[in-house]
């Protein structure tokens, strides 16, 4: 079969196209705006990449397309559609579907599928989940919404019974307003936490509750929920109703509970301690999307005690606090955080590692949610752990500077990528950790400041 996907970068779409490349089919694919890490994935997979949403691709003749998220039927100002090849394809009557539709149909029908949902650490779990099943021998199939550096890859078929996704709550195609998660109808359902994200296509909290209870509806009797004891938002939605086996994780009184700091602590299971994880990831957010793995896994058939060991060797995943570069004593981290509550925990977990060093916190409102401003007043929150924080206001219906005002000399805002390089440059000194947040390829800043770290330091030391 030949597919062209439309939006074939976005880390879904490149990770299905690498599945259906690995399952033999034929795979082409559009997209505008590409950036790493999942273009060098695709290029390497040597899928053709055409640039934009041309209507000459009509002429590829596929058997299907399959349709991202990223497509909608909007136009341009001068009336002209933002997406062309949409718009060939409903006049010509071709055959066409999402890609979580088409990966439910042609992938996973047959297999156990361990679903991984939340607001956050849902590409971090996913991949924990995905290494304690290849520790165990289960050689399972995944797709994850980034690249675990354990397996170098975002996704493969694996031979194994067992696929582990990642479940995202985002909606699936212009055409299919559910969220994406509903497709898959997995045996084993992660509920990681929940808030409120996605003011582009969520009115309130609720409205994301009421996707997440579709999820738990679709698990059958004999599967398993594993939920977050610590959130209420997801006590409502078990409220709600559900129909599987539910193990908790997280509070006190949970079915898995951590006793130590997150980066050495116990695992205990009903009060009694079934494992131990020793590994070099920090913060709470993930000691408890390690505990959300774990009890996973059990589910398949691998003992707590096995998964704490494998976790010992997970490296995590490309873009979650991932060094960049150390140039003499500045320490540069690149990092996918952009909703508050991400950003507070990475860099709350970055101050318990590093203690009374400097911190400063490099970040752009990207998500479409941040660029509505819905989250904004969260943000001086969120920045706390950090001494200094530098925040790109491009393409923004807001003024950070009004909302960071109540920082002082502690934030500074800037236009453009080159002017907050030049900022961050003039701060930063030996000894710094500099972590750059967003969920986009943030203009190349990391290069960017990388270099201007090793000029900085030439020039002072030919002073």
């Amino acid at each position: 079969m030949h597919i062209h996907i439309l939006g074939i970068c976005g880390t879904f779409m490149g990770g299905l196209a690498a599945l259906a490349r690995e399952a033999g089919h034929e795979v082409t694919g559009c997209d505008a705006g590409v950036y790493p890490p999942m273009s060098d994935q695709l290029r390497a997979l040597g899928i053709d990449l055409v640039e934009g949403f041309g209507v000459e691709q009509l002429a590829l003749q596929p058997d299907i397309w399959v349709v991202g998220n990223v497509v909608s039927r909007a136009r341009l100002a001068d009336g002209t559609p933002r997406y062309p090849l949409m718009e060939a394809i409903l006049d010509a009557g071709e055959r066409y579907t999402s890609g979580p539709q088409w990966l439910a149909e042609e992938m996973l029908q047959g297999r156990h599928v361990l679903a991984v949902a939340g607001t956050h650490g849902k590409t971090t779990t996913t991949s924990m989940l995905a290494w304690i099943l290849e520790r165990a021998g289960l050689d399972p199939g995944f797709l994850v919404g980034g690249v675990p550096v354990n397996f170098g890859v975002s996704a493969r078929l694996g031979r194994g019974k067992c696929f582990v996704i990642e479940a995202d709550e985002y909606d699936t195609a212009f055409f299919d307003k559910r969220s994406k998660f509903v497709h898959y109808r997995p045996r084993t359902a992660v509920l990681n936490n929940l808030e409120f994200d996605h003011a582009d296509i969520f009115d309130d909290v609720a409205a994301i509750e009421r996707q997440f209870h579709h999820l738990v509806r679709t698990v059958p009797a004999s599967g398993r929920v594993v939920v977050n004891g610590l959130e209420e938002s997801l006590a409502r939605v078990l409220h709600q109703g559900c129909w599987s086996e539910v193990r908790s994780f997280g509070a006190a009184s949970s079915d898995f509970f951590a006793e130590g700091e997150p980066g050495n602590f116990d695992v205990l299971e009903h009060g009694r301690v079934v494992g131990r994880v020793e590994w070099e990831l920090t913060g709470v957010h993930n000691q408890l999307n390690a505990l959300a793995a774990i009890a996973a896994a059990q589910h398949v058939g691998v003992a707590p005690a096995e998964a704490a060991k494998a976790l010992a060797t997970f490296r995590n995943v490309k873009r979650r606090m991932e060094v960049r570069g150390v140039v003499r004593g500045v320490t540069l981290y690149d990092d996918f955080a952009h909703h508050p509550t991400a950003i507070r925990t990475t860099l709350d977990g970055l101050r318990r590692k590093v203690g009374g060093e400097r911190i400063l916190a490099v970040f752009e409102p990207r998500s479409n949610t941040m660029k509505l401003g819905t989250m904004k007043s969260q943000l001086p929150w969120s920045l706390e752990a950090a001494d200094l924080s530098f925040c790109h206001a491009g393409g923004l219906g807001w003024d950070p500077r009004e909302v960071l005002g109540e920082m002082g000399e502690r934030a500074q805002v800037a236009d453009d990528v080159a002017q907050l390089v030049r900022q961050v440059l003039r701060a930063a000194r030996r000894g710094d950790h500099i972590v750059c947040m967003s969920n986009g390829g943030f203009g190349g800043i990391h290069e960017k400041l990388l270099a201007g770290l090793e000029g900085v330091d030439a020039a002072a030391s030919a002073r």
